[in-house]
């Protein structure tokens, strides 16, 4: 036995790291293995007390550390034996740096070996000098400097055979339809928990972390309320039938399509502006590089003094305020995914671009596209219109107003002008939508109309209904899909790569 890095330590037929039952590590960390040609068979004892060493983070290496003694705990990413010497590549969420262990003063042969032979993915606590490098290492994050390894601990040691290599992990997709044969494998290998390790990984939901805190920052500073709603609820939220039905008790409810009614019932009840972030169900048989049965929702509502188009100015304007808060702070992470996935940076303009329906028909009918002044846009024809506002204004993102009103839903505020068409609108990222809006029908004689028209049972919605008979000021707004968000701003070609544990048709695991 072989005890390392505790108080004491000796070697014998036992294991022993110097410590008695009653006494006490003295702000060390304590290690015992037993060890096999100096192979970690198995981690018999971790003590962690008064820490006497700093943990330097991988990000904060740079040559201002030239010549430090560090400590630093990492994973393994890739070793390489070569002589005298071992490379290691240590990773720490998206940043990764070059260490060395080389025959020396203060490693032997024995330590090298020990050190080539610790397995991928194996997490790692290291002693080591900073060095500055005379070349930068490229394949590094860290490029201005490498480690050179003093010490070694495993901390916990990975299993020798990976089920899936993180270079295989990270090979970019194909766009579309395509991108999504990688995620089909790790399905079908089990393997999906592996990704979120990977440093592109990492930058996308770090990126998109940040997406939620500043939707929230901006629209707190805009006096909107953040309201919390069910998940479980006694009708389908927009009166049709893509939903899941769950068991309760002794009869059936749903999985909420949108927390839309219960924005609505605090607009009625005085609260002015409001937002909520949480899931959103969709039992959709979809399997586009697009589509989720469950995303996270950036949901607002709010009441408008004389237009419909305070709201709509409101909610491009946080869009906005988040599109800058992505650009002046994550960049390194939007550096990172560009590496895997290289793209064009996204433009926006302020104030951002408003086009209404028809302008956007003719752009389409110029274009050789043929579609009636009533029909609503196939996937297609948005990805087009993008292109086309993009040569023609140069921006990524837009607002297209004034849908007709057929192709929206019974809620939906006929334009007071022209009733084929609506209060109603569209906002998209690289072409395509992520947003749906609209003015939203206040009268509930008005509602139930509007119901009948569309052939809703208003039984199913009569609590939805009744939320507006006792006075509800004129309001509107929208549904946002955190997933779609972040996918569309980094350029990526799939939704699942956005999504930490994708939820689609084929996908209940893990």
């Amino acid at each position: 036995g072989v005890a390392v890095g505790g108080e004491g330590g000796g070697e014998g037929k036992g294991l022993s790291c110097g410590l008695t039952p009653n006494s006490q590590p003295k702000g060390r960390l304590c290690f015992l293995w037993q060890k096999k040609s100096f192979e970690v068979i198995n981690c018999v004892c971790l003590c962690l007390c008064e820490p006497d060493r700093v943990l330097v983070r991988v990000q904060d290496l740079t040559p201002e550390n030239a010549d430090q003694l560090i400590w630093l705990r990492a994973r393994v990413h890739t070793s390489r034996a070569k002589g005298k010497q071992c490379f290691l590549v240590l990773r720490q969420q998206q940043f990764n740096v070059q260490a060395l262990v080389a025959v020396g003063d203060r490693a032997s042969k024995q330590m090298v070996k020990f050190a080539a032979n610790i397995t991928k993915e194996s997490i790692v606590d290291v002693e080591a000098l900073v060095r500055k490098v005379e070349q930068k290492i490229e394949s590094c994050s860290q490029q201005d400097v490498e480690l050179h390894i003093e010490r070694i601990f495993v901390i916990s040691q990975a299993e020798p055979r990976l089920p899936l290599q993180l270079e295989d992990a990270v090979r970019p997709d194909g766009e579309g339809e395509e991108g999504m044969e990688m995620w089909k494998c790790l399905s079908v290998c089990g393997c999906v928990f592996i990704l979120p390790k990977t440093t592109t990984s990492q930058a996308i939901f770090r990126l998109q972390s940040g997406v939620c805190q500043l939707f929230r920052e901006t629209l707190t500073k805009k006096g909107f309320v953040e309201i919390q709603t069910p998940k479980i609820i006694s009708a389908a939220s927009e009166g049709g039938a893509n939903v899941f039905t769950v068991s309760y008790f002794k009869t059936s409810a749903y999985l909420a399509q949108s927390p839309q009614l219960y924005k609505q019932m605090c607009i009625c009840a005085d609260f002015d502006k409001v937002f909520c972030v949480g899931p959103v169900f969709r039992a959709e048989d979809s399997n586009t590089h697009r589509h989720l049965t469950e995303f996270v929702g950036l949901d607002i509502e709010m009441a408008f003094s004389y237009h419909y188009h305070e709201v709509i100015d409101s909610i491009t304007d946080t869009m906005v305020q988040i599109f800058k808060g992505l650009r002046d702070n994550f960049q390194t992470e939007i550096q990172t995914v560009n590496k895997q996935y290289p793209s064009e940076p996204f433009k926006f303009l302020e104030p951002t671009l408003r086009l209404e329906y028809t302008e956007a028909l003719a752009m389409l009918h110029e274009a050789g596209v043929e579609m009636g002044d009533e029909d609503d846009l196939s996937t297609p024809n948005e990805k087009l219109l993008g292109r086309l506002v993009k040569e023609k204004y140069d921006t990524d993102f837009y607002v297209l107003d004034k849908y007709p009103l057929a192709v929206r839903p019974f809620y939906t505020m006929p334009d007071p002008n022209n009733p084929k068409y609506s209060n109603s609108y569209d906002m998209f990222m690289r072409g395509e939508e992520i947003l749906s809006g609209a003015q939203r029908v206040h009268d509930a004689q008005m509602l139930t109309d509007r119901a009948i028209h569309h052939q809703i049972d208003l039984e199913k919605i009569k609590a939805y209904i009744d939320s507006f008979r006792y006075g509800a000021p004129p309001h509107g707004g929208g549904g946002i899909g955190l997933e779609r968000v972040c996918m569309l701003y980094l350029g990526l070609h799939n939704v699942r790569q956005t999504s930490m544990f994708p939820r689609d048709p084929k996908r209940l695991t893990p």
